[in-house]
C-alpha cells in the first residue's frame, strides 16, 4: 500500500488490537492515515447461516461485543468518531443487527457484491477455493463489464489469509493497482467514499 501511495480501510477485531504482536502493524496504519475500524470483539456469527432472520446472539451479547471492539481500539487513539463504519464478522447479518449498530451511533457497512476477492483466505482443501488468478480476473471482468465498472466500489480483501493458503493475493495487487490506475481510479477509505455519497 505505501509503495502505491494507496489508502485502504482495516477491520480489526477487539482480538486482532490486544495482540501486541499486530501492535507495529496498527501503529503503521494509522501513521499511513489508512482507516481503522471494528470488526466486532469475538468475530461472533450473529445469525444463522441457513435461517438469517435467526439471531444467535442477545441485544446485548451484540452491544458488548461491539462496543469493547471499540474500547480497544481506544489504545490506537482511536475514537468511535473517526471510525463510524463497522463492518460486522463474517459479513453476515439481519436487520436487527443493523438496527441496533444504528443505535449505536455506528454505520453498519459490507463489501460490494460481484467479484471472488473476499475468497482469498480461501485454502486449497476449502470446497469454495478459490486461486489467486480466478480472483484476479473476476475483478478485471466485472470492471470491463459493468457501465459503472468498479466506481464506488468496496472491495473486501483480508489481510492474513494463514500458512495454509500458499497462493497469496497480495502478489497481485501491483498489478490490480496499476491497472486500475491505467484506467483513472482513485482510490479511497470508505469514510471518504460514503460520505462523499451522502454529500452528493
Amino acid at each position: 500500500m505505501q509503495q502505491e501511495k494507496v489508502k485502504a480501510s482495516f477491520f480489526f477485531t477487539g482480538k486482532f488490537y490486544r495482540n501486541p504482536q499486530c501492535w507495529p502493524l496498527i501503529r503503521q496504519l494509522k501513521n499511513d492515515k489508512h482507516y481503522l475500524g471494528g470488526h466486532s470483539d469475538d468475530h461472533l456469527l450473529y445469525c444463522d447461516w441457513n435461517d438469517r432472520k435467526k439471531l444467535l446472539v442477545s441485544k446485548d451479547e451484540f452491544k458488548a461485543d461491539l462496543l469493547n471492539n471499540y474500547a480497544q481500539m481506544t489504545m490506537f487513539n482511536v475514537e468511535r468518531k473517526d471510525a463510524a463504519y463497522f463492518l460486522p464478522p463474517y459479513e453476515w447479518y439481519n436487520d436487527s443487527i443493523s438496527a441496533w449498530t444504528k443505535q449505536l451511533g455506528i454505520h453498519l457497512i459490507n463489501y460490494t457484491p460481484g467479484t471472488l476477492s473476499h475468497a482469498d483466505y480461501t485454502t486449497s482443501k476449502d470446497k469454495n477455493y478459490r486461486n489467486s488468478q480466478n480472483i484476479y480476473n473476476s475483478i478485471i471482468d466485472y470492471e470491463r463489464s459493468k457501465p459503472a465498472g468498479l466506481n464506488g466500489f468496496i472491495l473486501l480483501m483480508h489481510i492474513g489469509a494463514g500458512p495454509g493458503r500458499t497462493d497469496k493475493f497480495y502478489a497481485y495487487l501491483p498489478k490490480l493497482f496499476a491497472y486500475l490506475k491505467q484506467k483513472g481510479y482513485q482510490f479511497q477509505t470508505v469514510d471518504q467514499l460514503l460520505e462523499t455519497d451522502e454529500n452528493h
